[in-house]
């Protein structure tokens, strides 16, 4: 994880209603609406939380067609292990710094796995 991409996870799970969010994945897949009504909010809302979760990795939506033909959005949550301490810090903004000055080749990145677990170590 780099220091974007911590930044970015940071900024996904700084908020009350996100927080919630993950709670409520936690037991499974959801559909926008049923999440909406459990959470309390509008879906419009429910949405835009919901994009930045996932542009952070933390939740994947995907559209099914259910039985009499409507679309319905659902969302789990994406697995994800970030430890966050002084190494996990350091560390992101060491890789930063080093994609920043010598970019890599876009298959030189880590795998999808890889990017969304910090162990804290450099």
């Amino acid at each position: 994880m780099d220091s974007e991409e911590l930044l970015a996870f940071l900024a996904a799970v700084g908020h009350a209603q996100r927080i919630r969010i993950i709670c409520e994945l936690a037991s499974g897949q959801l559909y926008v609406s049923e999440l909406a009504r459990r959470l309390g909010v509008s879906r419009p809302l429910l949405y835009m939380h919901l994009e930045r979760m996932e542009k952070a990795g933390l939740v994947v939506g995907r559209l099914e067609l259910s039985d009499d033909g409507k679309a319905l959005k659902y969302f789990e949550l994406a697995p994800f292990d970030v430890r966050l301490n002084v190494d996990t810090i350091t560390a992101a903004a060491r890789r930063g710094a080093a994609d920043q000055a010598n970019p890599a080749d876009p298959s030189d990145r880590p795998g999808e796995d890889e990017q969304h677990s910090a162990k804290g170590t450099p």
